[in-house]
């Protein structure tokens, strides 16, 4: 072979090389970017939303490390205020938050948030699931102190009595004493965790625990239940027997009230199950730790096949220039 003829072999080699490595990074960026496959059971219907409705002298931040995990499965997640004014305008006004939500719904209350998600999802059937943790339970009649009565804690000695008024409204509030925030509504946490909630807790109306429910939308919607055995605030006694007569799927673990920031993978755990009872698992994005992982998978197999098909090509030129020297 001519010095031209060799010449021109390795030009064509070297177009190939980079055609080829252009193709690998095609693949590589569509592959980056690409969602991960829809869960098979995608097309029956749209992932539901869930929401979550905090409970007595909290905010919705208490659900933050709940959220993370429901988020990082690539639900779409909601945490509203819960006025804490009193059962029957707090669960109307959480009736309409759900009114403007599209498709399924799961709805998950803490505590006294249990009592109003068993109001305001009556007669929506775009409820599907109910998850109760640590939460109140009442059936028609009930209230959340007339159930105490039945099942005492330690609650009943725990709080304050303050009066207010707003506008030509007047009431009495709830707030726990600052000493019994750590041993009876967040044992399981650090006393200076506790200690920071006692400062930012939100009152709630002597209202939200002395109306009675006037439905129950467990007795209609599937429900789980979480059982704190350690729970100094709504007697365990009380949620297993909630739990039972309700026929809800059914969890105990080890901790206190607030299970919800203490057990947060636990209780994401629960509304899981919800979730997949109520709708099929939603596509998720590509982000964080697992999309990263992809990527950097995607980007390690791109590159071996840029190395191996270029080296190759030129290897096999340098071996056709040495055979016709």
């Amino acid at each position: 072979m001519t010095g031209s003829a060799i010449s021109g072999s390795l030009r064509r080699a070297k177009r190939l090389r980079v055609a080829t490595a252009g193709a690998a990074v095609a693949t590589l960026c569509t592959g980056a970017t690409a969602p991960a496959p829809a869960d098979s059971s995608a097309g029956n219907g749209a992932a539901p939303t869930i929401v979550l409705v905090h409970g007595a002298f909290a905010d919705g931040s208490s659900w933050n490390g709940v959220i993370e995990r429901l988020e990082r499965r690539g639900y779409k997640v909601m945490a509203p205020a819960n006025p804490l004014r009193g059962l029957y305008s707090d669960s109307t006004y959480i009736a309409s938050v759900l009114k403007s939500i599209k498709g399924p719904i799961v709805l998950a209350g803490h505590s006294y948030g249990g009592a109003v998600i068993s109001t305001a999802a009556a007669g929506n059937p775009q409820v599907k699931s109910l998850v109760y943790v640590s939460a109140l339970m009442p059936d028609v009649g009930e209230s959340g102190m007339s159930l105490a009565a039945r099942f005492p804690s330690a609650l009943a000695t725990a709080t304050n009595s303050v009066p207010y008024q707003t506008g030509d409204t007047s009431g009495t509030d709830l707030y726990l004493k600052r000493d019994k925030v750590h041993p009876v509504f967040a044992a399981c946490l650090p006393e200076s965790q506790a200690n920071r909630l006692a400062v930012t807790q939100r009152p709630a109306a002597t209202t939200a625990f002395s109306e009675k429910a006037k439905v129950a939308a467990w007795k209609d919607i599937p429900s789980w239940a979480l059982v704190g055995r350690q729970d100094m605030t709504i007697n365990p006694e009380q949620e297993r027997f909630q739990a039972k007569r309700a026929h809800s799927h059914t969890v105990e673990i080890d901790t206190c009230h607030v299970s919800l920031i203490a057990q947060p993978d636990a209780v994401a755990n629960l509304i899981l199950q919800g979730a997949a009872a109520a709708g099929p698992e939603p596509q998720q994005a590509q982000t964080g730790t697992d999309g990263r992982t992809q990527q950097t998978t995607m980007l390690g197999a791109a590159a071996a096949a840029v190395l191996t098909t270029g080296g190759g090509l030129f290897l096999l030129g340098r071996r056709q220039h040495r055979h016709r020297r």
